[in-house]
């Protein structure tokens, strides 16, 4: 796969973005910036935007980071994202999600996905409220 616009390269990144750059490093603990933050850089206000919305998700109380990248990885395989899958299978590996782990949360993804067609073509009428 190649990419449809030129990303910007950590040497060459100035200002906010540079800062963004390397805040990015040091929350995710990696020496390099990931190449999707690279893209959205061509547009600098946006790179801005998400990157503060990932650290507020991040800063969230109530779920884990591992629960987090469990949903993250669930819903980047229902949408078919590799770039997506790829990242999250890494993150959860370091946390120490075994294989058996990833073939479970899978599953799930299977489990759900399926039963979530096969409710919505019987258009069959939820009985369970919150």
């Amino acid at each position: 796969m190649m990419a449809t616009v030129k990303y910007v390269p950590e040497e060459e990144s100035t200002g906010k973005v540079k800062e963004i750059y390397e805040d990015i490093k040091k929350t995710y603990g990696m020496p390099f910036v990931p190449n999707a933050y690279k893209a959205m850089a061509v547009f600098p206000e946006f790179l801005e935007h998400y990157w503060q919305k990932i650290k507020a998700i991040r800063a969230g109380k109530e779920l884990s980071m591992r629960e987090k990248e469990i949903i993250a990885l669930a819903v980047s395989a229902t949408n078919g994202c590799e770039y997506c899958i790829n990242a999250h299978t890494a993150v959860l590996k370091q946390m120490g999600v075994t294989d058996q782990g990833i073939v479970e949360l899978m599953a799930v993804v299977d489990h759900y996905n399926g039963l979530n067609a096969f409710l919505e073509g019987l258009q069959i009428e939820s009985d369970i409220k919150p």
